[in-house]
């Protein structure tokens, strides 16, 4: 055993105590690096390259997104208990970096992890936060002196066996799969389900469909309803299929994806940890040069991502338009009115959260387009465009999900819709001449809609003035409600 581990002279190492998190100093303190020693923030457990990072990169007000360290906690965790186990960590050093590790998930030393996304693309930076924080905060378990390195190394020890080129992309896909799975997959459920059961209950209720904006034939509400439904689930599987590249990690391939200085095995091993402490079925990347040198699976992910945004940008805005009103618009949907509409015109309520899907949408099919060119940009063995892709995969995440819960909440599961209006508006649709066209030719029909719509006549009235067809005839074959098909297969 070294000297640097011998600090307990009866049990030859130091022992973890019970230190709450959190650093009662002013000022600053030394710390150093490679390249030097660096003045940090003395109630801070980052290091010196953080600080610097904190010098160069201080671009706009965009931070790393605190799920990429929840995501790097579980990743070091995983590297430290592997590392223990096989016996090139002490245990109680382990053990020092896995209890760090736990806080870092947990969101416990959020405070500590303070760098923008815009900094070294390779995310060299953002792993060396939080191997420095968890190297300080394990030291101050163990009794040591922050800064010191000692009992605990940021490099030697917390980033045993790893390297920013493969742990940063770990990082990325636990934290994408994370967020897909915990938010916004069951978001986007919950959203098609609220869908479903309203066109469910409007099954039956016949309103004149709309094609180029202009009159068609029939269908229910509850047909129209469904088709929004159904986006959502096709835009669902997507999300869920897209997940199948980001379980592979590339933990292991350590610098360009030969694994130099990660001990055999060492990729299986950790993956296999990553699933375990997730339970989510991550694997070793069979090809760690793919991994590390693109970022394919995370612009699949986020093309899934732009596919729910196109899908529910068309359910916001034909709802907002069928609702458009409330007297002199369509009218058929009645909007839930949840807050004032205009500062100026009294009483006046506008379908607010549809347009914030649109916007949410909007954004997410604008980052989606940085995320693909950024994709683009891989160079040999790296592909050092991973913070924007990561900050732009998880905002779209978290704006669709957060979106698609008020969306459901304060408009579709409040939404009714105005039967008289409909059965209005059905009654003088010039459309409903399609069923006459197999009886008396697409030309003869076209001739009776013109003509109604000419003289301002009902279509029943300009059939029967035309001759081609009778009373009888007319009624039996123009029932609107014969015209829907069979529910959501169609005719």
């Amino acid at each position: 055993m070294s000297k640097k581990d011998k600090k307990d002279g009866g049990k030859g190492h130091p022992t973890m105590r019970d230190v709450p998190i959190g650093l009662d100093a002013e000022g600053t303190r030394d710390e150093f690096d490679s390249m030097g020693t660096v003045a940090v923030p003395a109630d801070r457990y980052w290091g010196a390259q953080t600080q610097r990072s904190l010098k160069h990169f201080s671009i706009g007000g965009d931070r790393m997104p605190k799920a990429v360290y929840h995501a790097y906690g579980i990743v070091k965790k995983a590297a430290a208990l592997v590392n223990g186990e096989a016996g090139r960590l002490p245990q109680w050093k382990a053990e020092a970096i896995v209890r760090a590790a736990d806080e870092a998930i947990s969101g416990e030393l959020d405070a500590h992890f303070p760098l923008f996304v815009w900094q070294t693309g390779s995310g060299t930076q953002s792993n060396m936060n939080i191997n420095e924080v968890l190297s300080n905060r394990a030291i101050q378990l163990l009794g040591g002196t922050l800064g010191s390195q000692e009992p605990v190394s940021p490099n030697d020890d917390v980033n045993m066996g790893q390297s920013s080129n493969d742990s940063f992309p770990t990082a990325m896909h636990v934290a994408a799969v994370t967020l897909f799975d915990e938010r916004l997959v069951p978001e986007l459920s919950k959203l098609a389900t609220a869908i479903e059961a309203k066109a469910n209950r409007w099954m039956d209720v016949v309103k004149v469909g709309r094609t180029h904006l202009e009159d068609a034939t029939p269908l229910s509400v509850g047909q129209e309803w469904s088709g929004w439904a159904a986006q959502l689930r096709a835009a669902q599987a997507e999300i869920e299929r897209s997940r199948e590249g980001l379980y592979e990690l590339a933990i292991g391939g350590t610098a360009v994806g030969t694994g130099l200085n990660a001990p055999e095995g060492f990729s299986r091993h950790v993956a296999a940890r990553i699933a375990e402490l997730t339970g989510k079925p991550f694997v070793t990347a069979p090809n760690k040069f793919m991994a590390q040198g693109s970022l394919d699976a995370m612009v699949r992910a986020s093309a899934a991502l732009r596919g729910a945004a196109v899908a529910l940008m068309k359910i916001a805005n034909d709802m907002r338009w069928l609702g458009s009103g409330p007297r002199c618009g369509l009218g058929e949907l009645k909007l839930p009115a949840n807050e004032p509409g205009s500062s100026i015109m009294p009483g006046k309520v506008n379908p607010t959260q549809c347009e914030a899907m649109v916007m949410i949408a909007i954004q997410v099919i604008g980052e989606d387009t940085a995320t693909a060119f950024a994709g683009s940009q891989g160079n040999f063995e790296l592909n050092a465009m991973r913070p924007i892709i990561i900050n732009n995969l998880l905002h779209s995440a978290t704006i669709l999900a957060d979106g698609c819960e008020k969306f459901r909440t304060y408009s579709v599961e409040e939404t009714e819709i105005d039967r008289d209006r409909i059965k209005n508006y059905m009654e003088n649709n010039l459309m409903l001449v399609t069923a006459l066209s197999p009886v008396i030719g697409y030309q003869a029909a076209a001739k009776i809609a013109e003509e109604a719509q000419a003289s301002g006549s009902t279509l029943r009235e300009a059939a029967l003035k035309s001759g081609e067809v009778s009373e009888e005839q007319y009624d039996t074959i123009i029932v609107p409600g014969d015209m829907i098909g069979h529910g959501v297969e169609g005719a």
